[in-house]
């Protein structure tokens, strides 16, 4: 067991090391927060697929394999799926246009103010998914070392705080390469082998488990439909994946950079469950009820794999809890300094004119600031909040109930208008926040009872529908896109070969 801790130790104290290279490559404010725009093929897919790949993909994968055999592999398939279909279909567009944040392109695309109050939504959002991911890995710290939870949190959220502070985005991707190594290797090459060899093999397991472990659809074609609607759709529109669109160097490696990182979602989802399906036969006495699935990964690491190869898999799971952490700690950082703050100060008349191209220091030292406080915060709300999870779910509903469309509208549909994508995210986001209140008091129950209370789906279903029914609706009676910003936004499109930081030029609004 020391050397496990010893190897999960290392691999902290090269956290704070890659913060320092990150600051030796950061001159302004693109290497900061999109690590230059200059990621080739492999930094690209590398940082892509670590932060997609968290706790819940990792751990999570590993325990639904136990629970449900093969078709625990649902939820990280979903993610993978979201991964393609953003890289395929969208990324190419979203590099080109050389922004910070998915509330930009609604303003560069629509041209009204009204736009930015996505960036609230977005804020909420990545805030809940960097605390989340702060406390999942602390449950681990407090397993090696056994210290409280409130240290262990405290501890694990000061090292994601000080390589993302000092460094920015290039410190991250740096780090995201190693979290991907160590992933690839602890999944891949030495949980799934050693828990299938211990499992005497596929033979060994069918001939020791109910058919039902094989089947597809084990886990509920409810819950299979939840993991594409949720995690999917969410993958399309999320702040923190946007952002790594952002560092692609090229719009080729947008596409094909992030498609190859979308495969190895879906891959690594199969080998999730693959690994928990043979740990259901070589561990079978593993009490899920009372420790929950997510117990099965450390469990496996420790019984299973030989002392030195378990800490490198433990080291995994942190890599991959650490590595979603501090992605959606600088998307909440560059939300809350490019949108939310001059739009709240917009209400009062105030003017805050946030980049300081001319001084590049004082900017990143702006960027520093920002993560600095909300890490901070990300790791109070950790700490104090009973139910993180909670929170989380509420903020995912909205994200996509409410903003799913009029981002998604803006991408494909020409006649979609400013009017409409205000009146639809309005909308969206009212359904969704009202049906949540109802099913999270009883006053609904839900069709699937797996999925009831505040975590209904239902939500979800009717804010999408009044989105998308208002968003078509308010579009095609109100007057097309002004010229000039249509005009702006194609320009943009065609000039991005050349423009090198053309989101310093502000969008043309109409209130």
């Amino acid at each position: 067991m020391d050397l496990n801790i010893g190897i999960v130790v290392l691999y902290l104290v090269a956290m704070l090391a890659f913060g320092w290279w990150g600051k030796s490559r950061t001159k302004n404010n693109s290497d900061f927060l999109v690590a230059g725009r200059r990621l080739g093929p492999f930094l690209y897919t590398g940082t892509m697929a670590a932060v997609v790949l968290g706790g819940a993909s990792t751990v999570g994968g590993v325990g639904l394999g136990y629970k449900f055999g093969i078709s625990g592999m649902w939820l990280v398939v979903a993610i993978g799926v979201g991964v393609l279909l953003l890289s395929l279909l969208f990324a190419p567009t979203l590099q080109k246009l050389k922004i910070y944040t998915v509330s930009q392109m609604l303003s560069l695309r629509y041209g009204r103010e009204a736009t930015k109050a996505s960036g609230i939504v977005m804020l909420a959002y990545t805030i809940m998914i960097a605390a989340t991911s702060t406390g999942a890995y602390a449950t681990i710290f407090v397993v090696l070392f056994g210290w409280d939870r409130w240290l262990a949190i405290a501890v694990g959220g000061a090292i994601v705080l000080v390589y993302s502070t000092i460094g920015g985005m290039w410190s991250i991707t740096l780090a995201d390469q190693v979290q991907f190594i160590i992933k690839t290797v602890g999944i891949f090459f030495l949980m799934l082998p050693f828990t299938l060899n211990a499992a005497g093999g596929m033979t060994g397991i069918k001939s020791r488990l109910e058919d039902s472990f094989f089947q597809w659809d084990g886990i509920g074609v409810g819950t299979i439909v939840t993991f594409f609607v949720v995690y999917t759709l969410g993958i399309l529109i999320g702040q923190d994946i946007w952002q790594r669109v952002f560092t692609a160097k090229t719009p080729a490696v947008a596409r094909w950079g992030g498609a190859t990182a979308g495969i190895y979602c879906i891959l690594y989802g199969v080998a999730g469950a693959l690994i928990g399906l043979a740990a259901r036969v070589a561990l079978p006495s593993i009490d899920v009820a009372a420790l929950g699935k997510d117990a099965v990964y450390a469990e496996v690491a420790t019984n299973i794999l030989p002392i030195g190869i378990g800490g490198l898999v433990m080291a995994a799971a942190v890599a991959a809890m650490m590595s979603t952490a501090s992605g959606a700690l600088i998307a909440a950082a560059t939300v809350a300094r490019k949108d939310v703050v001059p739009f709240v100060a917009s209400w009062f008349g105030k003017t805050i004119d946030n980049s300081d191209s001319s001084n590049p220091e004082h900017d990143i030292k702006g960027n520093r600031l920002y993560i600095l406080v909300l890490g901070v915060l990300v790791v109070l709300i950790s700490i104090l909040a009973s139910d993180v999870v909670f929170a989380l779910t509420i903020a995912y509903d909205i994200l996509v109930g409410g903003l799913l469309v009029a981002i998604i509208g803006g991408l494909v549909w020409k006649r979609g208008t400013g009017h409409g994508a205000a009146w639809s995210m309005a909308a969206g986001c009212a359904v969704t926040l009202g049906l949540l209140v109802l099913y999270g008091s009883g006053v609904l129950h839900s069709f699937d009872p797996f999925n009831d209370g505040i975590y209904a789906n239902e939500p979800i279903y009717f804010g999408l529908a009044a989105s998308l029914v208002v968003y078509v609706v308010v579009s095609l009676l109100s007057t097309p896109t002004p010229v000039h910003i249509r005009k702006a936004w194609d320009d943009r499109l065609a000039a991005a070969a050349t423009d090198s930081n053309p989101d310093e030029v502000a969008a043309e609004l109409q209130k």
